[in-house]
């Protein structure tokens, strides 16, 4: 079990994004502001989540969006810095957006600082107007996709440059092995994750066909030569939790609709709502699926109390990391997004 960090708050204005708040709303204290010190308010956000059995910690990833956002590395430094145990995953860093050298190094950097804990998350987004912002093509950014995800490993692995000859401008030290995660819940994602990924972690998909689709992977990855349970199946749940479940249907949509800007309606059938116990029984219809790691989206800005709650149903005894994987062959995606 893991958990999506509040870092895109919808009802709130955290310490850290009081000032461009306030320059947007005309006021020096907008309402809705929690007081604090930044990093030792996410930091014990961080700990507070691995006491209550969170096996891994989630940060989602946008350079250009419409609410205060704090970039996902610099979130995953903060909670390697707070933890001791958990996994630190990005959910999922938008690789065609940036230099992949660039995100090799910082990634190498937070995996040796965290004693090997992370695991890289990569998708290619779905918002024309950031990649706009961004000066990066759209349109060619599954192809980026699948080229990054080569140059992360060949950076981590070698230094070598790209013909293969050494270099003196290398990578060092080597980081322990990173797990590269795709995400999204296309039909190309999935053949992506099955051919180059280690694991796949999408969301917005229904417990039924989330069972078909782990069928799916097994065989592709099967026809890119790789066991049958390389990659390790995922999922990303929104989940809102209340003992009245229409209020929690109208709250988790509401504030789904507040971080999309799309109508609440849209997310009615993507929101697991009700009570704990209800939302662990779901959970654990997703695990007999196949679901080896499901990462919790709590639709609040402060998801402890809700995440703690559904904790104490699965009954989870300890943090544990999420699954480990088998090396990743040296093949291509058949179909990028």
């Amino acid at each position: 079990m893991g958990l999506i960090l509040p870092t895109l708050p919808q009802e709130t204005t955290p310490s850290w994004a009081a000032v461009s708040s306030a320059s947007t709303t005309g006021g020096a204290n907008p309402v809705g502001t929690r007081d604090g010190r930044p990093v030792a308010d996410l930091a014990q956000t961080c700990r507070r989540a691995e006491e209550l059995g969170a096996g891994a910690l989630w940060a989602c990833d946008h350079l250009f969006w419409h609410e205060p956002v704090i970039e996902c590395l610099t979130a995953l430094t903060v909670a390697a810095t707070a933890t001791r145990d958990v996994t630190l995953g990005s959910c999922v860093l938008q690789l065609p957006l940036r230099a992949p050298g660039a995100v090799a190094k910082q990634a190498a950097s937070i995996q040796l600082l965290s004693e090997g804990r992370l695991v890289l998350g990569v998708g290619v987004g779905s918002h024309e107007g950031e990649y706009d912002q961004a000066a990066a093509d759209f349109h060619a950014r599954g192809h980026r996709l699948d080229d990054g995800i080569g140059e992360l490993r060949r950076s981590w692995a070698t230094g070598l440059a790209p013909d293969g000859d050494a270099t003196r401008y290398r990578q060092l030290p080597v980081p322990p092995e990173i797990p590269v995660w795709v995400g999204g819940s296309s039909e190309a994602a999935l053949r992506r994750a099955a051919h180059l990924a280690d694991g796949w972690i999408p969301l917005f998909v229904g417990v039924d066909d989330y069972e078909v689709a782990i069928e799916r992977l097994a065989k592709e990855a099967d026809l890119a030569g790789r066991a049958s349970d390389a990659v390790v199946p995922s999922i990303v749940l929104f989940v809102s939790v209340g003992d009245d479940r229409d209020r929690a249907v109208q709250k988790g949509t509401g504030w789904m609709s507040s971080l999309y800007r799309i109508p609440p309606k849209a997310f009615a059938r993507h929101l697991v709502a009700g009570d704990a116990r209800h939302i662990a029984r779901e959970i654990r219809r997703y695990e007999d699926a196949g679901a080896r790691h499901v990462a919790i989206y709590v639709t609040d800005d402060e998801p402890l109390d809700q995440f703690g709650a559904i904790m104490a149903e699965l009954g989870t005894p300890a943090p544990s990391p999420v699954p480990s994987t088998q090396p990743v062959p040296a093949t291509s995606a058949e179909e990028p997004a």
